[in-house]
């Protein structure tokens, strides 16, 4: 079973960048899809961007689409967002998230890292 853990997340002024890092263990890794979600206290977790196992497609919530970038190195298990010109609204913790391709739904998620955005 993979498991994975968040990292990269802090205090940036607005338009300031952040990349955050999705640190996987598991010899299957090539083998999960990947998705990073936020969620504010009060509100319901958001998708914000998705990455496939072989890191050929990659998928963005509108907010974030030319401001946001996933990628991934299965060579070092890890999956990365890259966030520019960052928005207060933006503001939120993040998780990481991961599914094998034969699955229907996201079944292993990180702790989530903090990201703030100061206006």
């Amino acid at each position: 079973q993979v498991k994975v853990v968040e990292s990269g997340g802090g205090l940036v002024q607005a338009g300031g960048s952040l990349r955050l890092s999705c640190a996987a263990s598991g010899r299957t890794f090539a083998t999960y899809r990947v998705g990073w979600f936020r969620q504010v206290p009060g509100k319901e977790r958001e998708f914000v961007a998705s990455i496939t196992s072989n890191g050929a497609d990659t998928n963005y919530v509108g907010s974030v689409k030319g401001r946001f970038t996933i990628s991934r190195d299965n060579a070092k298990v890890t999956v990365y967002l890259q966030m520019n010109s960052l928005k207060p609204e933006d503001t939120a913790v993040y998780y990481c998230a991961a599914r094998h391709i034969t699955a229907s739904a996201y079944n292993v998620w990180g702790q989530g890292t903090q990201v703030t955005v100061s206006s």
